[in-house]
C-alpha cells in the first residue's frame, strides 16, 4: 500500500488491488460452482445431495471468514500508522484462533450434522449425499481457514496478486480431483456428490500449504517473520480481532444463512425444484463475487488512510467501489438475461430442471443489483473498523424483512417458490439503503473530526 494524491492514482492502485482479489473469490466460488456442475452430471440426486449440503456449510464459512477477514483493517490500520513491528504477533495470534474456530466448528457439526437433516423431508439418496458430502468436505476445515488467515495478511498490505497466483494454480488441481473422486477415475470408486467434498477437502490442504510456502519464503512477507518466533496462544489477544470479527461474521451468516433457511422451506417441493432453485443461486452466487470482491478491496485502502488519517482520501475511495460495483451488476444483469438458458443448461440436462432455472435466473438478476449497492458499502465500513450496525442492519433487513416476506409471497401468492426470491431482494435493498446511510454518518463524522484536528 501507499499514498496517492489524484484521482487518476487512487483509480488504479484500487483496480491493482481489485482485480486479483476478484479473480481469487471467483476462484474460490468455482471450487462450489465444480462441486454442482459437476454433481448434476452424475444425477439430479447428487445435484440435490450437494446443494443442500452446500447451502448448509456456506454459511458457516462464511461467518468464520467475517471474524477471520477482521485481519485485515487491523493489519491496514497499523500499515498505515507506520507499527509494522506489531504485525507478526497479530498474526501469529489469528492463525491459532483460526485453528481453535475450525475445532468447534468440527466438534458442533458433528453433532448437528444428523439433527439439522432431519429436519428436512429429504429423500433418502438425497439425505446420505448431503451427510457425507459434509463429513469429507470438514476433513480441510482446519487448512482452509489457516490459509484464509494468512491471505488477509497478504491481501492488507496490497498484495493481492499473490494470493490471486494460488487460487489460480489450486483451481485445476480441484478440477481434477472432482474428476477423480466423482465419476471414479484411474482405479477410485465413484463416489458421485460425496467425491466432491473429498475433491474440496483435498484442495484446501493443498492451498494452505502452498500459502505457508509462501509466506515463509517470499518477499515481502517473509520480512514479517511471521511463521518465526512463536508467541503461546492468548486468549486475550484474540479479543481485538474477535470484537470487529465477530460482527462480520455473524453480518455474513445472516446474509448466508437465510438462503439456507429458504433452501430448508423449499423442501417441500420437488428435488426438481430444489435442484434448480440451488442452480440459480450458485450461478447468481458467482456474480456475487464482483461486489463482494469490491467490498474487501475497498477495506483495504480505506483502512490504510484512515490509519494515516486521510479521511477525505478514504471517502473518495469509498465512491469509487461503489459507483463501479453498481456499473457492472447492470451490466451482468442484462447478460444474465440474455444467457439464461444456456447457463441453466450447465447445470443439469433434465428439461423440466432447465425450465425452472432459467425462471429462478430471471429473479436472480434483481437479486444480484441489490447486492451490488450494499457489499461494497460493508466492505468500506469495515476500513472504518464499523461493524457493529452492519450487524443489526444484516439481522433486520434479511431475517425480519426478507424471509418473512419471502415465505408471505410464496405461500400465499401465484409466485410459489419464487416469491422466496421476491423477499430476499426487497430485504437486501432494505438493508442497502440502511448501510449507505451509515456510511453518510461515518463519514460526516470523521470530517467533523478532521476539521476539529486542523483547526
Amino acid at each position: 500500500m501507499y499514498e496517492t494524491s489524484s484521482l487518476r492514482e487512487k483509480l488504479k492502485l484500487f483496480a491493482l488491488i481489485l482485480f486479483p482479489i476478484l479473480i481469487t473469490q471467483v476462484g474460490i466460488y468455482l471450487m462450489n460452482f465444480f462441486d454442482t456442475v459437476m454433481s448434476g452430471r452424475a444425477g439430479a440426486a447428487d445435484l440435490a445431495g450437494v446443494a443442500i449440503g452446500s447451502s448448509l456449510w456456506v454459511p458457516i464459512l462464511t461467518a468464520i471468514n467475517g471474524i477471520l477477514l477482521a485481519i485485515t483493517p487491523i493489519i491496514a490500520q497499523i500499515t498505515g500508522a507506520r507499527a509494522n513491528h506489531l504485525v507478526p504477533k497479530k498474526i501469529q495470534q489469528s492463525i491459532y484462533l483460526s485453528i481453535a474456530l475450525g475445532l468447534v466448528v468440527i466438534i458442533i457439526g458433528g453433532f448437528a450434522i444428523n439433527p439439522v437433516l432431519n429436519l428436512m423431508d429429504l429423500e433418502p439418496e438425497v439425505f446420505r449425499i448431503a451427510k457425507y458430502y459434509l463429513i469429507t468436505l470438514g476433513i480441510g476445515i482446519i487448512p482452509l481457514f489457516v490459509y484464509n488467515t494468512l491471505r488477509n495478511f497478504m491481501d492488507s498490505l496490497g498484495q493481492t496478486r499473490i494470493s490471486m497466483g494460488i487460487i489460480l494454480v489450486s483451481l485445476p488441481i480441484n478440477i481434477l480431483l472432482n474428476y477423480i473422486f466423482i465419476f471414479g477415475k484411474f482405479g477410485v470408486p465413484a463416489f458421485g456428490g460425496i467425491g466432491a467434498g473429498i475433491a474440496t477437502a483435498g484442495t484446501y490442504w493443498f492451498v494452505c500449504f502452498i500459502t505457508i510456502l509462501v509466506t515463509h519464503k517470499v518477499y515481502p512477507f517473509s520480512e514479517y517473520n511471521i511463521l518465526s518466533n512463536w508467541t503461546f496462544p492468548h486468549i486475550s489477544n484474540w479479543w481485538e480481532q474477535l470484537k470487529i470479527g465477530m460482527p462480520i461474521g455473524f453480518a455474513m451468516f445472516f446474509e448466508t444463512s437465510v438462503f439456507s433457511a429458504v433452501t430448508i422451506l423449499m423442501s417441500v417441493y420437488s428435488t426438481f425444484t430444489i435442484a434448480a432453485h440451488q442452480a440459480a443461486m450458485n450461478f447468481a452466487s458467482l456474480l456475487y463475487m464482483i461486489p463482494l470482491s469490491v467490498g474487501m478491496a475497498l477495506t483495504i485502502p480505506i483502512g490504510f488512510e484512515v490509519g494515516a488519517k486521510r479521511y477525505k482520501e478514504a471517502r473518495t475511495y469509498a465512491y469509487i467501489g461503489i459507483s463501479g460495483s453498481i456499473f457492472i451488476a447492470i451490466l451482468n444483469g442484462a447478460l444474465l438475461y440474455l444467457l439464461r438458458e444456456p447457463v441453466a443448461t450447465l447445470y443439469n440436462t433434465n428439461p423440466d430442471v432447465i425450465e425452472l432455472t432459467t425462471q429462478f435466473i430471471i429473479f436472480a438478476i434483481f437479486y444480484q443489483l441489490a447486492d451490488a449497492f450494499g457489499a461494497p458499502i460493508q466492505g468500506a465500513l469495515r476500513g472504518y473498523k464499523d461493524v457493529n450496525m452492519t450487524l443489526v442492519i444484516a439481522l433486520v433487513s434479511y431475517w425480519l424483512i426478507g424471509l418473512p416476506s419471502g415465505w408471505l409471497l410464496a405461500n400465499y401468492t401465484s409466485l410459489g417458490p419464487f416469491g422466496y426470491w421476491v423477499g430476499i431482494t426487497v430485504g437486501l435493498s432494505c438493508g442497502a439503503a440502511a448501510l449507505l446511510w451509515r456510511m453518510f454518518a461515518l463519514q460526516r463524522k470523521y470530517n467533523q473530526l478532521n476539521h476539529d484536528s486542523s483547526a
